[in-house]
């Protein structure tokens, strides 16, 4: 599942006329940025919002499956669960529209790292010296790999696996996966990796310079 709904407001001017995920770094569009770090067998969704023609006008010859959400944007809680009946019962592959990397495909390390059997969810991390854009971590890692809430300087990098169970139980229509997170987090049950690369968070057109110098530095 790829977020792609957001209004894109800290990016304007540039979402003055496409969505985010369409705006483009280092010659490829976001989009293509995330779609090739989740690349793999099952189905892919994405969901759409803002000036969705153009989402859809991009990935028209390929097999993924695009939803829309209008009128009221659902966050990412909200929006897997729009999203399921798409998608399958099984653990879903999460990832943000808003980022570059460097280093290993973040499917690969997540898929490595996945363990069901003692996993509700998985979320991807990079030091905070390895994430361009964020200035601040909120996540440590213990002993055993379980996640707490600390200024550690483990910075979220969007991506992640989550088992969508708990998404069912909720009343709200609109959330964020985060509450999702805390849950897990409070059962012993939510866990994280460490991405090997570097990553660039691009929620602004200034990052955008930044992305494109950490990716000519990674080659």
């Amino acid at each position: 599942m790829v977020f792609a709904a957001g209004l894109g407001t800290r990016m304007r001017p540039l979402t003055n006329d496409r969505p985010k995920a369409m705006v483009s770094v280092a010659g490829r569009p976001l989009i293509d940025h995330a779609l090739e770090q989740i690349a793999g067998p099952g189905p892919t969704v994405i969901n759409t919002h803002h000036f969705a023609d153009r989402l859809h006008d991009h990935l028209h010859s390929s097999d993924i499956t695009l939803i829309h959400e209008a009128p009221t944007l659902l966050e990412t809680g909200g929006g897997l669960r729009n999203a399921l009946p798409l998608l399958g019962d099984g653990p879903v592959l999460t990832m943000n529209a808003d980022a570059c990397w460097s280093g290993p495909r973040a499917r690969d390390t997540l898929m490595g790292a996945w363990d069901g059997a003692t996993m509700d969810g998985l979320l991807l991390l990079v030091p905070r010296e390895r994430a361009t854009g964020q200035a601040g971590g909120s996540f440590a890692i213990d002993l055993n790999g379980r996640l707490t809430r600390d200024n550690a300087g483990l910075v979220y990098t969007g991506a992640g696996i989550v088992k969508p169970d708990g998404l069912r139980d909720d009343p709200r229509d609109v959330f964020s996966l985060r509450d999702l997170w805390f849950e897990m987090m409070e059962r012993g049950r939510l866990f994280g990796v460490v991405h090997q690369g570097h990553w660039a968070d691009v929620g602004t057109p200034d990052g955008i310079a930044i992305a494109e110098t950490m990716l000519r530095n990674a080659t």
